[in-house]
């Protein structure tokens, strides 16, 4: 009877909620309700009678809030609400209240996608599959037509006068890259995840994407970010070591011949961004000035802080004090006005919410949900890990945001429907007695 209870609960879009847990581990005749029950059919009935929109709202809240992911929805509200005051600090000098509000009206839009794709069912949005690829390339190629060049040279921005929120396609088409990798993943395990055709298959689409956004936009932080999420959901697929390491000793030694032959050949921009981490002295007026001046700020901070509001280059009202101060280097003015501390609650916000994830996917009922939180997962600590890094100077400007503190609407959005998908995976977990789901998920591959 177990058997036929936990395949019954791996196909439907709803989990069963057994009246009397310890006699359904070993009777026939237990009695189960939907997980999504939250009213009898009398009251519905009765309900659709006299006014069924309000019962069947309702109902959708009572069920958001009984088993959306509140946790992880408070925990990126927080982080948001957090760089939402870093940002009103770094933009104080310029007048303007345009890019608060811009974030504000992004975090509510970004909730309302959260609760939305809660009730996503991954499984279902999948089977449409074959519409993801398309919407995806042409959504970037778009760029070609709409985009508009931003202030570091990269053409991924699409932005309407009647919309105060620029569209990144890029940052967007994350969402749709991971739901249309794991679906490939979970076809390709049926025949062995790590069989030569299958690595080729998915190598070849990550790097069509990478290439194509290479090529449309220019944009190479988000080139290394859709690569890493391939990484971790490869590695989570189960890929086996041999192809990892053969993979990091290729790129390896790519790279070794690129410096040695191309570095040259490279235009001057590229190369010295690469240069300057390398040797901070070699051009701190110029390529090396952005991430000079961001270790100043965040070494002004020490333990507590200069106060918020009261930070020397983050107050400064020349722009050249603390480039970017409010998108990418939002750490150094966390790390100057808050100090050690206020950096360290950033990494801790950050970290709880990548665990979230990781906790989530282990306890997903289908190897399609716990790749596309694992995915996600990947994206937030590609993000957080090289924009930090920037930050301190150990790692070139790519122009990657500190996830939910940067400013940045697409970014917000993107976010939150992301965690949305995730809170969607928690609502449709494993109860705590299928745990262990050995005898109902494919045994791993042997050598």
């Amino acid at each position: 009877m177990r058997d036929i209870i936990s395949n019954w609960v791996l196909y439907h879009n709803f989990l069963p909620r057994a009246k009397n847990k310890s006699a359904s581990r070993r009777a026939s005749k237990s009695v189960y309700e939907p997980r999504f029950w939250c009213y009898n059919k009398a009251d519905i009935s009765k309900g659709l009678g006299e006014g069924g929109n309000r019962v069947k709202l309702l109902h959708t809240i009572r069920t958001f809030l009984r088993q959306g992911d509140m946790v992880l929805l408070v925990l990126c509200s927080f982080a948001t609400l957090f760089g939402i005051v870093l940002i009103a600090s770094a933009t104080q000098y310029r007048g303007s209240e345009r890019f608060v509000t811009v974030q504000v009206l992004a975090l509510i839009i970004g909730i309302g996608l959260y609760v939305f794709f809660s009730f996503f069912d991954l499984e279902v949005a999948t089977e449409k599959w074959r519409w993801l690829p398309v919407f995806n390339v042409l959504f970037i190629a778009s760029l070609l037509f709409l985009g508009v060049e931003g202030d570091t040279g990269n053409k991924s921005w699409i932005r309407f006068s009647w919309f105060p929120i620029g569209i990144q396609p890029a940052e967007l088409v994350k969402l749709t890259f991971v739901l249309l990798l794991a679906k490939q993943i979970t076809t390709l395990q049926e025949g062995g995840i790590s069989r030569t055709s299958a690595i080729l298959q998915l190598s070849g689409h990550t790097f069509f994407m990478c290439a194509l956004i290479m090529a449309v936009s220019r944009d190479a932080g988000m080139v290394v970010v859709y690569f890493f999420i391939f990484l971790v959901m490869a590695f989570t697929a189960g890929v086996k070591l041999r192809w990892f390491v053969g993979a990091f000793a290729a790129a390896g030694g790519l790279i070794t011949l690129f410096w040695e032959i191309f570095l040259d050949k490279l235009p001057d921009y590229i190369k010295m961004r690469f240069l300057v981490v390398l040797d901070h002295n070699l051009d701190p007026l110029d390529k090396g000035w952005q991430q000079t001046r961001s270790l100043l700020a965040i070494g002004s901070g020490r333990t507590w802080g200069q106060g918020l509001f009261q930070g020397t280059q983050t107050q400064s009202l020349y722009e050249s004090s603390l480039p970017a101060r409010h998108t990418d280097f939002i750490f150094s003015v966390a790390g100057e006005e808050l100090g050690l501390v206020g950096c360290v609650c950033i990494l801790l916000l950050l970290t709880a919410i990548i665990v979230r994830c990781i906790y989530v996917g282990l306890t997903a009922r289908s190897s399609l949900s716990a790749l596309v939180c694992m995915g996600f997962a990947g994206m937030l600590f590609c993000q957080t890990t090289l924009n930090i890094a920037m930050c301190l100077f150990i790692a070139p400007v790519i122009g990657l945001t500190l996830p939910f503190f940067s400013y940045g609407g697409s970014s917000i959005v993107t976010l939150f429907a992301a965690m949305g998908m995730v809170s969607g995976v928690k609502m449709r977990s494993l109860p705590s007695w299928l745990k262990d789901r050995r005898d109902i998920v494919p045994k791993p591959e042997t050598e």
